[in-house]
């Protein structure tokens, strides 16, 4: 696995060594031994995974603490633009976002740590996300953030007039009226 930092301190993209012959491909899509040597312990104890259509948008979520959470996410089927927006205050690069491709073609992964919302817009017909947490999914300690915030600069692949929320992603407030929790 490569690990390759980013431009905000601790996200990570997650490169695979892929073994492909006639037969198909394999590659080692974790090892907790290999992760720690690289970002550090960080133990998951909940996978999740969801399937979107094209111009979904989910996010920005986050869990605030002491639930909040560090996810390890990638794409299975199709193709996402995955987004983790930095929450710490005092941090050189509060606000600031990391964008990547995930895709089942790219197989890469991105590990976001705890103090950023995450969120992802969906680019082919269909996607199936994938994420591991740290900490188990707590209702009450949920939050987010528009995606349709102008001040983040957030460059979306779909047409945010055109693109598919949930009822409750549309009621997040923008950064502008944002008191982050990290």
């Amino acid at each position: 696995m490569e690990y390759i930092k980013t431009d905000i301190e601790g996200v990570v993209i997650l490169r695979p060594k892929v073994f492909e012959d006639a037969r198909g491909y394999f590659f080692e899509s974790f090892s907790q031994r290999d992760f720690e040597a690289n970002i550090g312990a960080v133990r998951f104890v909940q996978d999740n995974q969801s399937r979107s259509s094209r111009r979904v948008v989910r996010g920005l979520h986050f869990q605030k603490p002491p639930h909040a959470q560090a996810k390890l996410v990638r794409c299975t089927r199709g193709r996402v633009m995955d987004v983790a927006v930095d929450l710490r205050k005092g941090s050189t690069t509060y606000g600031k976002h990391v964008a990547v491709e995930l895709s089942e073609s790219n197989r890469l992964q991105l590990f976001i740590p705890r103090g950023f919302a995450h969120g992802f817009a969906v680019i082919s017909d269909e996607a199936v996300f994938e994420y591991k947490c740290d900490q188990y999914y707590a209702p009450e300690s949920e939050g987010g953030i528009s995606i349709l915030s102008p001040e983040l600069h957030i460059d979306w692949p779909v047409c945010l007039a055109d693109a598919n929320l949930s009822p409750k992603d549309l009621q997040l407030p923008l950064w502008k009226d944002f008191e982050s929790p990290f």
